[in-house]
């Protein structure tokens, strides 16, 4: 398969986890029980991320202790809080607009700790992205309620900053990738444990549907998505994998359409083939073949490993030409 063809099936798969993600709003509408926003980030993360730990049999050692707990706060343990806060305070539509500025921020922080360059083209997808997300989720409602919009903000600035330090980080050598998810998620469902119990507490029964929501959003929503997406961010640059997120709205309003008899305008249709072409836009012009380290993980990842003790100073992608790292990646896969 030629690297185009590689690029692109790594792309149609890891825009699989943000179509999950965009039937969120449908399952929580009509499946959990109401005003329990803490109650649904926890069950959705903490559960999935123990069976990942289970089957890979693997916890962190070393300085992954203190990354995974800050993974996990950032990917999932603040984002789905502050994401739900966003969601429970502001119209649907705002909230997607306002977590639209997520690509700005990997942009800026993709630049800044990983060396990508910044392009006037990715700029322009950011600001292509944006506008049809507006137009998609345009509607009546124009309430903005200030702690709503922070919350959307810093929720777009936590998962675009763990993004970019997954990407800069990797995961340890000899480590797969279900374990490497696994700990993210179980880190960040105990960061949401104490304020679900102090704050909600659990509801004094669940019926059948409210157990199927929980469980959908749990293996579906959190176990199968975060393994998918993580596996992209390995394989595509960290812009695109941002981009790809706008796969959510566009979900969402998708289903809006289809399972709650919402309507869909042609200015919402504006919106759709505005967001997926600032999609494309991105994955045509920021794609460039990464050397790999061991286990198909990117060379940063190894970078950041010259100071360990017991490490050659040859074993640093630093200090030794691209030949010379390509060959044992041949030879291991």
């Amino acid at each position: 398969m030629s690297a185009r063809g590689r690029i692109l099936g790594d792309s149609l798969v890891t825009a699989l986890a943000p179509v999950v993600w965009g039937s969120t709003y449908l399952v929580t509408t009509e499946f959990l029980p109401p005003d329990r926003p803490l109650l649904a980030a926890l069950l959705r993360a903490l559960p999935a991320g123990l069976l990942l730990v289970l089957f890979a049999r693997t916890l962190p050692s070393g300085v992954w202790w203190w990354r995974s707990l800050l993974l996990g706060t950032l990917n999932i343990g603040a984002f789905l809080y502050l994401l739900y806060v966003a969601a429970y305070l502001l119209p649907g539509g705002v909230a997607a607009l306002v977590m639209a500025v997520q690509p700005v921020i990997v942009m800026l922080l993709a630049a800044l700790l990983l060396g990508d360059r910044l392009r006037l083209t990715h700029l322009l997808a950011c600001l292509l992205g944006a506008f049809g997300v507006g137009l998609l989720v345009a509607g009546p409602e124009t309430g903005l309620a200030p702690v709503g919009v922070l919350a959307g903000l810093a929720a777009a600035v936590s998962m675009g900053t763990g993004l970019v330090l997954t990407k800069r980080w990797g995961r340890p050598e000899g480590v797969s990738l279900l374990g490497a998810t696994g700990w993210q998620l179980t880190a960040g469902g105990l960061v949401l444990l104490p304020p679900t119990l102090l704050l909600e507490g659990l509801p004094p029964s669940l019926n059948a549907a409210n157990l199927a929501g929980y469980t959908y959003l749990g293996l579906v929503g959190a176990l199968l998505s975060y393994v998918v997406w993580f596996r992209g961010l390995e394989r595509l640059p960290a812009l695109a994998v941002s981009f790809l997120s706008f796969a959510s709205p566009l979900t969402a309003t998708l289903l809006g359409f289809l399972v709650l008899d919402e309507t869909l305008t042609p200015v919402q249709g504006a919106g759709a083939l505005a967001a997926i072409g600032a999609v494309l836009l991105v994955q045509l012009t920021s794609h460039r073949p990464a050397r790999k380290g061991n286990e198909g993980q990117p060379q940063l990842a190894r970078a950041d490993q010259v100071n360990e003790p017991g490490r050659k100073p040859t074993d640093s992608f630093r200090q030794v030409t691209p030949l010379t790292v390509e060959r044992p990646t041949r030879h291991l896969k």
